[in-house]
């Protein structure tokens, strides 16, 4: 690559996916940087050209969005030539999914066949989506259809998103430092640069492109397993009769031990990451994804037994469910408990309810479960997501007699006064 050519001086960059990760990221950059966001959805670009932001529980992201087109420094569009073309860093940060426990990296490689069309001398692609380790480099035959030669022409980076929906902005400018991984050394002092620039707690830089993709999917991984542990160490709690949020607490007052919150896995990260590594040597990770995966089973039972002490059979309950969303207040559905609970709920016929204050009638529809926002003639109250909401519950529930919660919401003994059934995982 042509080192006498520092495109620092001139950076245009385009974000290549506009979603819940790469539309923050745009804005943010737009603050320094001319920044074009691309995305497929039409609607979603027509709107970001308005000013309407889509991700309304995003602190602070309406405000950066009108800055950035009053100031002209963001435009969106569909038009993936046009963004190639016009910008010299290309940053992918689109869906890399899992189909049948397998990396499915279509999108990402369908992006960068797109930005072939516009590659040029001197250009630099970055990945930012989480990817099994040499992902990003694979991309180089992709890229050379273009005509251009890896690291003679053009230079590649791996700089993996470490944000959390609801967090987006706090995350990408500050909250920790940006991995940085690439492959020349004139690559990296530009990426270095632009992150620096957007980030007060700076870059950790990695020996390779492969090295920074590694981060965050350990990061992941060491989460699934502890989470695995921790659900592991509450049966052992529950078999004892002791609180085990009691137990955690105190371990973990001493530095060495860490013990997560037990609980089901959701979201689009952690419950993925670990298939990206796993193989016939890594029988850890693989257990601790079942178990993760078996704590609705466990739910489950936690229903059937709370029903039982009331003498209520499952089939002839009314059960409640509260909370579709895969977390608390954020609008997101991806791996949330909510669905395969319901479908093994189902197998048992009771009459099932949901609420949930962030979702919409058609919402409910996807579940196949009827709106309720009441706990008139309902036996069991199950809580699957931590909504602010549910934490001030009205305590005299006169009609419920099971309560089962999953993300440890409500007060236990406050529940037992009321003569109540309280599980809790």
């Amino acid at each position: 690559m042509n080192k006498n050519k520092d495109i620092s001086k001139d950076i245009r960059i385009s974000v290549y996916g506009q979603g819940k990760m790469g539309l923050p990221l745009a804005q943010v950059m737009a603050q320094y940087y001319k920044v074009i966001g691309v995305d497929v959805n039409k609607n979603l670009v027509e709107n970001l050209n308005k000013g309407i932001n889509p991700i309304k529980d995003e602190p602070g992201l309406s405000e950066l969005l009108a800055q950035n087109l009053k100031s002209k420094n963001y435009e969106a569009t569909t038009d993936f030539s046009y963004a190639s073309k016009n910008s010299n860093i290309h940053i992918i940060l689109v869906p890399t999914l899992i189909k049948e426990n397998k990396p499915d990296l279509s999108i990402v490689r369908d992006v960068a066949k797109k930005i072939i069309n516009g590659l040029k001398k001197n250009d630099i692609i970055i990945t930012e989506c989480t990817m099994p380790p040499g992902s990003t480099e694979m991309l180089i035959p992709v890229l050379e259809e273009s005509g251009l030669k890896y690291l003679a022409y053009f230079g590649l980076a791996h700089c993996p998103e470490r944000t959390m929906t609801g967090t987006a902005i706090r995350d990408i400018t500050g909250q920790y430092p940006k991995i940085i991984g690439a492959g020349d050394e004139r690559t990296l002092k530009i990426v270095k640069e632009i992150y620096e620039k957007i980030n007060n707690k700076g870059t950790i830089v990695m020996s390779s492109i492969v090295a920074a993709e590694m981060v965050k999917v350990f990061e992941g991984c060491y989460r699934d397993v502890n989470i695995a542990l921790a659900n592991e160490l509450s049966y052992v709690c529950e078999k004892y009769k002791v609180n085990s949020e009691e137990i955690f607490k105190a371990a973990n007052s001493q530095p060495y031990c860490h013990i997560h919150n037990p609980g089901y896995v959701g979201g689009h990260c952690i419950p993925y990451y670990p298939w990206f590594v796993i193989d016939e040597n890594t029988e850890l990770m693989r257990t601790a994804r079942k178990i993760n995966e078996n704590v609705i089973n466990t739910l489950i039972m936690d229903v059937i037994e709370g029903l039982n002490e009331c003498n209520v059979a499952i089939r002839d309950s009314n059960i409640l469910i509260l909370g579709l969303t895969f977390r608390g207040d954020v609008y997101e559905f991806e791996h949330t408990p909510a669905k395969p609970f319901i479908e093994k709920l189902k197998k048992f016929n009771p009459k099932i309810y949901a609420y949930d204050p962030l979702c919409k009638e058609d919402d409910y529809k996807k579940f196949g479960v009827k709106f309720k926002n009441d706990f008139k003639n309902i036996d069991c109250v199950v809580i699957l997501a931590d909504h602010k909401e549910f934490k001030n519950l009205d305590l005299n529930l006169k009609n419920i007699k099971v309560i089962v919660d999953s993300r440890g919401v409500l007060d236990k003994e406050k529940i037992k006064d009321y003569g109540i059934v309280y599980k809790r995982l």
